[in-house]
């Protein structure tokens, strides 16, 4: 029963010791809230929502933070170019993050902190790290001295002589180019605090060290993030919080990005997809099976047909489940996950080989329900519903089954629709106008829908595009 996980800073994988027995403390770098989220976005939190589900699963206590970053360069130059409050841009965006994280069926967090709600911390931090001679004040920002820091880059394994650091502007004021900002002096018509070095406004590393040690303490389990957070951001927070004297992150794990054309999803190079318009093109349960399913740890080259075989993949799942609840009526989960399962989650996460496990159980219950082994394909149903529930996929689930009234799941309404249709497809078999009822099939299925004829009448599911 031991999880092992890809730990960034040992560059290979370890196995997972927590610093409290039964208990795993997570803190995932969040969003920057200067735009609405795309795809690219929201995998990260999908990923670890997976990861937080697994540990849950596997007995232990689970406490989990994702920060809010809702102040930075980016939503600065947002409120001047639209003439919006800064905070408004950036509480629009905090909204539109949280209902994709809801639509995608990501359990909540423990807390979500906003950097804004910290700025006493990050001051307090500064103050101690100027103190201990690791930062200083320059025409009012405040540094970091990478130099007075001798494991900096031991993350990312660069050298230091060859480093160039991410500056923006207005950073006025450096012993050494390769420092970075914790402080920002503040100018003209920008938010700002007061400090004891005037004010100004937080620099984008120096919020989640302070806002991990108010959470987690000076030391917890594991640290979150996309790849490319590991420089500067994550270089830079360790570089705070070890000079600071917390012990920060015990591993670091890392996901993957979403790409397009074999480049990071992003906003500034307009390849993004954001989410609010996915969800109106594809169910969302098919787009956290899409974004969910392969290692978190490899590239999504985002496709269309992609997209397709992913619901085509999910429709074959959620085929079997309906025939096996017409069949025998509830089923619930089993306690237990099948072996194989488990051993691929406990190895770093290997979603794709326990999604094989999956699809494999879903064969060997459809198998059961061609023999008529109902008691057969009860179990499998019920060893399904345990892994899908795992990867938060559980079509069942009250999440996705549940009557939710945010209006995305439109399933009884079609249903409704669908069987007024079949009824007129059964009445022109009942007076054998073959011609008519074939036609009605055709054009449902040219609508991307599956009929089933059964003993008890004719049955509709979603097929591919």
């Amino acid at each position: 029963m031991t999880i092992r996980l890809y730990d960034t800073s040992a560059r290979q994988i370890r196995d997972f010791t927590p610093l409290k027995p039964g208990c795993v403390s997570i803190y995932l770098c969040g969003a920057t809230v200067q735009a609405a989220p795309h795809i690219g976005h929201i995998r990260s939190g999908l990923n670890f929502d997976i990861m937080r589900r697994w540990f849950a699963h596997r007995g232990y206590d689970v406490t989990f933070i994702r920060n809010v970053t809702d102040i930075d360069d980016k939503i600065i130059a947002k409120s001047a170019e639209q003439k919006r409050p800064w905070w408004a841009i950036g509480y629009e965006n905090e909204r539109a993050f949280n209902q994709a994280y809801d639509i995608l069926g990501c359990l909540p967090v423990t807390y979500e902190p906003r950097a804004t709600g910290h700025v006493p911390e990050m001051i307090e931090m500064m103050r101690e790290l100027i103190d201990r001679g690791h930062a200083y004040a320059a025409e009012g920002n405040v540094y970091f001295d990478v130099r007075s820091f001798p494991e900096y880059l031991k993350l990312s394994n660069q050298d230091l002589d060859g480093l160039r650091q991410p500056s923006g502007e207005g950073e006025t004021g450096k012993r050494d180019p390769r420092d970075f900002a914790m402080w920002k002096a503040a100018k003209p018509g920008e938010p700002s605090w007061e400090t004891p070095w005037g004010r100004g406004r937080p620099g984008w590393h120096l919020e989640c060290s302070a806002m991990a040690h108010k959470y987690l303490g000076r030391a917890f389990d594991i640290h979150g993030g996309g790849v490319d957070l590991i420089f500067p951001h994550h270089e830079n927070e360790i570089a705070q919080a070890k000079a600071f004297g917390d012990d920060f992150a015990a591993y670091w794990a890392h996901n993957a990005w979403v790409t397009m054309s074999g480049e990071k999803m992003s906003k500034s190079l307009g390849n993004s997809v954001l989410v609010s318009e996915m969800v109106k093109r594809w169910r969302p349960i098919v787009l956290r099976y899409y974004l969910g399913t392969p290692h978190y740890r490899s590239m999504i080259e985002y496709s269309e047909e992609a997209l397709r075989e992913a619901e085509s993949a999910f429709a074959r799942i959620e085929g079997f489940i309906q025939r096996v609840v017409e069949k025998a009526g509830s089923v619930e989960p089993a306690a237990e996950v099948p072996p194989a399962f488990a051993e691929a989650m406990d190895d770093d996460l290997g979603v794709p080989q326990a999604l094989a496990v999956v699809h494999t159980t879903v064969r060997q219950g459809n198998s059961a329900l061609t023999a008529d082994d109902k008691e057969a394909a009860v179990a499998r149903l019920a060893e399904v519903r345990a892994m899908l529930g795992v990867l938060g996929l559980d079509p069942l689930a009250e999440h996705w089954a549940g009557g939710s009234d945010r209006g995305e799941d439109l399933h009884g309404v079609v249903d409704s629709l669908v069987r007024l249709v079949l009824e007129q497809r059964q009445a022109a078999r009942t007076r054998k106008d073959y011609a008519t009822a074939d036609a009605i099939r055709d054009q449902l299925q040219q609508s991307g829908l599956v009929i089933e004829d059964t003993p008890s009448g004719p049955r509709w599911e979603l097929g591919t595009r």
